[in-house]
């Protein structure tokens, strides 16, 4: 772009931008073409950047300069004078990428259409994954370089959000170390799944993981080839993603990206990745896409919700993240780490279909949080808690004694390392005495257990039957043996055993559940929407949650917004089905903006994939 720069073409691109609601850009400042030679930046494309720059001004838009590019779909894109040195470790080479960033801002800090800044373009497929020392050190000298030469906009490191708090993976990008450096966190997420709810709410859940460290969340890439999917389903899929992470807490969207590439099909990385020329919200002509028509429908709520003020809001239920998730250790196995996201991810989803107002809450930070006897939430969720420390075992104990429940579900691990669980104190805790055998799963031989109520819990009532489809390898397939000890028995399985016990602590309860519900849906394709979301719901009401609002259809998740100061409610459709979900309201009436006026519906229509809010009357 720098080296052929075409400002009528720009113009005519920011053009089509503005006019579908966007209001920001990314752009990218090609490593190569701005310093061709180390601590020299080339003048004309620096006239051009600011020419840029001037463009956006004039179209009413702002950017997001990315400084070490790097990496760029599909190909690492090197200087001539780099030589092989390393990124984050070699002391003259971070020095001239410190030089670079301080001498751009030097010369556009002040400009208007700046709205805020990245040090790079996902730096651990450029750079490799790094030590946290060293990566947090780099990221600390670019910041410092980039205030030093009068830069205030907001700034994030532009790496995607896929370190060790995120993925389990740890590359050196630590949200946790990162986080006090940057102003915002920006995950990128292009996932593919055998679960059609799955890949819907995948952007989220990467939202909420990245949304545990103070700071906000801008989902910062996602999109799709138009060569993978038709114009229906691009539509559908970014409709979803956008409102779905809006309910996850995001603040800021950015699509990859704003055009089609045709007439670069002999250009590298076009040449050998040709998909990705095909990643725009309009065409290779500038015509919009039907992805252009989603987000500009997004940006108009977008706009009218910061016209009024608005916020997440609800987080009376925790989804616990454990600490064994971001913690390594020389003898700790990848294994088990990679049990975690998939477990919590489907718990989180079954969370969403049963309308629980959700947050992630972290083992450490539960830990270190001040006064940390009192529970913040009234439902606590630890979905195949194999894992857990010590000390969290302990507190999550008190909290129910101070009137939280605590729900497990048992998992013995998917690897063949020690297996059974790693918790603590388990038949105390829970009033069981357990039958595990050494190093021997007790696995389940059928494809499907059944659950029956044997006690009313919540809206289910004894009687009531929950079926399971058993999947996943191994020791992830096996259940816990247990007879109460203390414990009441609230469900059993097809042949009598308990399935699902609470016992009593303090002034609130435990509840085990003795089958890996949540590895069993994760391990198995097309498993959305299946039984675990009614289990959840029922606890939510023996547990007190207030949910002012929900819906009687798992295809329907709907999520508090306060709005202006009032109570609002976002209510999406993730499935393709045309869904009449029946509302229930025991303290809240609501109407949607499409009915002439404000009188209160009972029964909520949504068209397939389709989002609506819902105001309170």
């Amino acid at each position: 772009m720098w080296a052929r720069y075409d400002s009528e073409v720009v113009s005519r691109e920011l053009a089509v931008v503005a006019s579908h609601g966007c209001t920001v850009t990314r752009c990218f400042c090609y490593w190569p073409d701005f310093m061709p030679e180390p601590e020299v930046l080339d003048e004309q494309v620096m006239g051009r950047f600011i020419a840029f720059l001037d463009l956006h001004s004039e179209h009413g838009l702002r950017t997001i300069p990315t400084f070490i590019v790097g990496h760029m779909s599909g190909e690492n894109w090197d200087p001539s004078w780099r030589n092989g040195r390393d990124l984050y470790r070699d002391v003259w080479l971070v020095s001239q990428q410190a030089w670079f960033v301080a001498e751009v801002a030097r010369r556009t800090a002040g400009h208007p259409a700046i709205a805020a800044w990245l040090l790079s373009n996902e730096m651990p497929i450029y750079g490799r994954n790094g030590d946290e020392q060293a990566v947090t050190a780099w990221a600390r000298l670019l910041v410092q370089a980039l205030r030093s030469a009068g830069a205030t906009q907001p700034v994030s490191t532009g790496d995607g959000a896929w370190g060790i708090e995120a993925t389990g993976n740890d590359n050196g990008f630590s949200l946790r170390r990162l986080a006090p450096l940057v102003d915002f966190i920006g995950p990128h997420t292009y996932p593919s799944s055998d679960d059609a709810v799955r890949q819907m709410l995948a952007a989220a859940f990467a939202c909420e993981l990245s949304g545990s460290f103070g700071k906000p969340v801008v989902l910062e890439e996602f999109g799709l080839s138009s060569d993978m999917v038709s114009g229906e389903n691009a539509a559908h899929y970014y409709r979803q993603v956008l409102h779905s992470s809006l309910l996850a807490g995001a603040r800021g969207w950015l699509a990859w990206n704003n055009c089609d590439f045709d007439n670069l099909a002999d250009q590298d990385p076009y040449r050998h990745h040709p998909f990705e020329m095909h990643f725009g919200i309009t065409d290779h002509a500038g015509r919009p896409k039907p992805q252009a028509l989603e987000l500009a429908r997004f940006a108009a709520l977008v706009t009218e919700l910061s016209q009024r003020g608005w916020q997440r809001s609800g987080n009376e239920v925790a989804l616990v993240v454990p600490e064994h998730f971001e913690h390594t250790e020389p003898s700790w196995s990848h294994v088990p780490r990679a049990d975690i996201r998939p477990n919590l991810f489907q718990s989180y989803i079954a969370a969403r279909e049963a309308d629980l107002p959700l947050a992630l809450v972290r083992e450490r930070d539960l830990l270190s949080a001040p006064g940390a006897a009192a529970p913040p939430a009234r439902l606590y969720l630890m979905p195949c808690a194999k894992f857990m420390m010590a000390p969290g075992a302990q507190l999550v104990v008190r909290f129910a004694r101070a009137g939280a429940t605590v729900y497990t579900s048992y998992f013995a691990g998917s690897g063949r390392d020690q297996i059974g669980p790693w918790l603590p104190w388990l038949d105390q805790a829970f009033g069981v005495a357990h039958h595990l055998r050494y190093g021997v799963p007790d696995t389940v031989a059928a494809d499907e257990v059944t659950v029956e109520l044997v006690r009313n819990l919540g809206q289910l009532t004894a009687g009531t039957k929950l079926s399971f489809p058993v999947a996943g390898e191994g020791p992830g397939r096996a259940y816990l043996p247990v007879e109460p000890a203390g414990a009441e028995v609230l469900a059993v399985d097809d042949g009598g055993r308990p399935a699902l016990l609470r016992h009593r602590a303090g002034q609130g309860w435990m509840v085990l559940c003795t089958y890996p519900l949540e590895h069993m849906a994760a391990s198995r394709p097309a498993a959305n929407p299946e039984p675990t979301w009614q289990l959840y719901s029922a606890l939510a009401d023996e547990a007190g949650v207030n949910r002012r609002l929900r819906v009687d259809d798992p295809r329907v998740v709907l999520g508090p917004i306060t709005v202006g100061g009032n109570e609002a409610f976002l209510a999406l459709n993730i499935s393709p089905d045309e869904v009449d979900a029946k509302i229930i309201s025991p303290t809240t009436s609501v109407y949607p903006p499409s009915s002439p006026g404000p009188g209160a519906v009972d029964v909520l229509h949504l068209e397939p994939y389709e989002a609506a809010m819902l105001y309170s009357i």
